[in-house]
This record gives structure tokens, C-alpha cells and sequence, in this order.
């Protein structure tokens, strides 16, 4: 691996029908798809938690099935990120924070907050999001402890292992390319998220954290579908050697059982 910096390559998500039979082995029952998963590769994203708030027991169950060195990223919920769109989101951020997420301890990496494709820059409420994110597993319990009754399970706010906490966006809209958001991104020390996506929004390869970078491949030529080839993947792996920090790397391209087979292929090539 990188010398100075850690990597971390993995697949968005882990339970998808079409792997089962191709990249699990045939008869592998459900509960063991994450732990065979973490022993071919070193992180995965949580993405269940973009859809609703998961429970504590939920992630310290993942947490367990996972080697000790293995790190989860955890996506922010859509109901801040889509339905808020980043608007009065204090209280959403502690149900989110509440919910378990610090329950992962010392396997839990960055926080992932994507941006739907309607959302166009604007600082001030931008500004005001990063603001609220918190950068301790302390400051989180913090904030976690302003939750309301929308948390349905019993809320975990307990911080330790103390330890400080990433944030990374993924943008869709082609405004947050200029260079107001980009110098907001850095003067936060949050990571714009390198994401691409075939094409269908804009590409934006700036590092604006000193810390870490974080990527996100959907597939280079169908959204979601292509498989990235010999050449995709070591121009990626070029790519993140220049960079020289760490780097959080996910394939999104599960359709057809792509996004495995391509974190392995990757690693492989930065080992």
C-alpha cells in the first residue's frame, strides 16, 4: 500500500441478489455475505442508513463480522441531505448520530453526504451545514443528545474510543465547482468527493482536504453498470498515488457484479 498514507478500497453496500452465486460462493447464506466480504477487501459503505435511520444493535452486529482492522464509511440520510436539502438540519444530524453510528467505535471512518443533482451552491447554507458536523466522536455525543422522539431506538451517545471524525460531500450540480465552494470546502477541511459517474454529472478532481480524499466509481461509461478496465483502473491507481494522503476509494457499479471484482482489482494494483 501507500507508504505514508492508509487506503481503503472497498464496495458501496454488500447485500445485492446478482452477487450471490458470482462473487459470494454459491450457498453462502445472507448473514455471512459481510463477513466474506471484509476478507477480500479492507472497508465497505454503509448505504442503508441513507434510507432511514438504522438501530445500534444493527452496527455493532457489523462491527463484529468484520475483521479488526476492517472501516466502515456511513452515508448520511437522504432526509438531511434530499428532503432538508441542508436547511434547519440540527436536529435530523442528532436522530442521525444517535442512531448507532458511534456504535461502530474504532471501525468507524468517514461520514459520506450526498448531494442531490436540484441542490446548487449556496454558502451560506452550506456554510452553516458543515458548521454543525461534528469533528470528535465527543462532539457528536454531544449533539447526539439532541435528539427527539423521531429516534425510535434506544439512542447510543456513548463517544469512546475518542477519535476524530471525516466528512466528505458528493456534489451533483455543476455550481459547486467554482472556486467559492471549493476555497469553503478547504477552510472546512471537508473532502469533495471524486465521483465518477459516466458522465452524467460533473467530474471534479479537486483535493481540498490536506487529511484524506475520498472517491466514489459508479461506473465509467453506464451509470451503475460498467466495469472499469485494466487501463481505467491504473490511471486511478496513478491518480491516487499522486495524491499521497489517505484515501477512501468505493465502487458503486453493482449491477452486474462489477464493483467486487474492480475493489480487488485496485487494491491489488496500489499493493
Amino acid at each position: 500500500m501507500i507508504d505514508v498514507a492508509e487506503l481503503r478500497i472497498g464496495t458501496s453496500g454488500w447485500r445485492y441478489p446478482p452477487w450471490r452465486g458470482d462473487f459470494y460462493p454459491r450457498g453462502l447464506v445472507q448473514r455471512r455475505e459481510l463477513e466474506y466480504l471484509s476478507s477480500r477487501m479492507n472497508s465497505a459503505e454503509i448505504n442503508g442508513s441513507f434510507y432511514s435511520l438504522q438501530r445500534p444493535e444493527r452496527y455493532r452486529a457489523w462491527a463484529e463480522q468484520t475483521p479488526d482492522d476492517f472501516v466502515f464509511a456511513v452515508k448520511g440520510g437522504r432526509f438531511i441531505t434530499h428532503m432538508k436539502q441542508l436547511r434547519d438540519v440540527e436536529t435530523p444530524l442528532a436522530n442521525f448520530f444517535a442512531s448507532g453510528v458511534l456504535a461502530l467505535g474504532r471501525k468507524l471512518g468517514p461520514f459520506l453526504w450526498q448531494l442531490p443533482p436540484r441542490l446548487a451552491f449556496d454558502a451560506e447554507r452550506v456554510e452553516g451545514f458543515f458548521e454543525l458536523l461534528p469533528r470528535t466522536s465527543h462532539a457528536a455525543a454531544e449533539l447526539a443528545h439532541k435528539h427527539d422522539d423521531k429516534l425510535k431506538a434506544e439512542p447510543h451517545t456513548d463517544p469512546k474510543p475518542r477519535r476524530k471524525l471525516r466528512h466528505a460531500v458528493e456534489v451533483r450540480h455543476p455550481s459547486f465547482a467554482g472556486p467559492e465552494s471549493l476555497a469553503l470546502f478547504r477552510k472546512h477541511g471537508i473532502a469533495l468527493v471524486v465521483a465518477d459517474t459516466a458522465g452524467k454529472f460533473p467530474f471534479v478532481d479537486e483535493m481540498t482536504c490536506d487529511e484524506f480524499a475520498y472517491v466514489r466509481l459508479h461506473g465509467d461509461e453506464e451509470l451503475y453498470v460498467s466495469g472499469y478496465g485494466d487501463k481505467a483502473l491504473k490511471q486511478w491507481a496513478r491518480k491516487i498515488k499522486g495524491w499521497g494522503r489517505d484515501t477512501y476509494v468505493y465502487f458503486d457499479n453493482d449491477v452486474k457484479v462489477e464493483a467486487p471484482k474492480n475493489a480487488i482489482a485496485l487494491a491489488e494494483l496500489l499493493a
